[in-house]
């Protein structure tokens, strides 16, 4: 059974903080801040599998998504290379992406059980999404100097979320990046590391 979602909450600033988002969208979807990832993000679209040939690739940073007045931050590494890098959503149109929208929507927190492309129409309620790196990284592993670069647009999501409360963070360089951007916020010490653990 589905849990029923949560009531629209109304709130002065929610208009504000819907700018303030869809101004750092913008900034995402054009950064070229990081050639190596640059280059492979438009690599990955020429050497396609076969079941998403003849579709069109976003080939560009992915920016967060979701609820401006979230009480929930779910982070990710990054984009998939045949998922966001394909949609232009984050955690859309990948496996990945399939188990987590299953589980949001029984939790009540997402419109649907699957994100199949960017719109598909998609609505989370109480919940913004995004990744520490913006961009499909080779391996699905970024560099520390990546991560450095792209930082400063979570950074910037974690100041616009003011009802943010809980952070989901989905592996141990997620769970790095989230201690990073809320220390550059001043929301924790950089002293202050609790360790990443499955299950916890």
């Amino acid at each position: 059974m589905r849990a029923k979602a949560p009531p629209e909450r109304t709130s002065s600033g929610g208009e504000e903080r819907r700018r303030a988002l869809a101004l750092i969208l913008s900034e995402v979807v054009v950064c070229t801040r990081c050639p190596r990832l640059v280059a492979w993000r438009h690599a990955t679209a020429l050497d396609l599998p076969r079941r998403y040939r003849g579709e069109p690739y976003w080939q560009r940073p992915v920016p967060g998504m979701g609820d401006p007045s979230a009480r929930i931050l779910l982070v990710g590494l990054a984009p998939a290379a045949h998922g966001g890098n394909r949609t232009g959503r984050v955690f859309t149109g990948d496996r990945s992406g399939d188990v987590l929208f299953a589980a949001l929507h029984r939790a009540g927190l997402a419109s649907q059980p699957r994100s199949d492309s960017a719109t598909d129409g998609l609505v989370l309620h109480d919940l913004y999404v995004a990744a520490v790196n913006r961009c499909a990284p080779p391996d699905n592993r970024p560099t520390p100097q990546e991560r450095d670069a792209c930082l400063p647009y979570l950074v910037r999501e974690l100041g616009v979320l003011t009802e943010m409360s809980v952070i989901v963070a989905l592996g141990a360089f997620a769970w790095d990046g989230a201690l990073r951007a809320l220390a550059a916020t001043g929301q924790r010490s950089k002293a202050s590391r609790p360790r990443f653990g499955h299950g916890a």
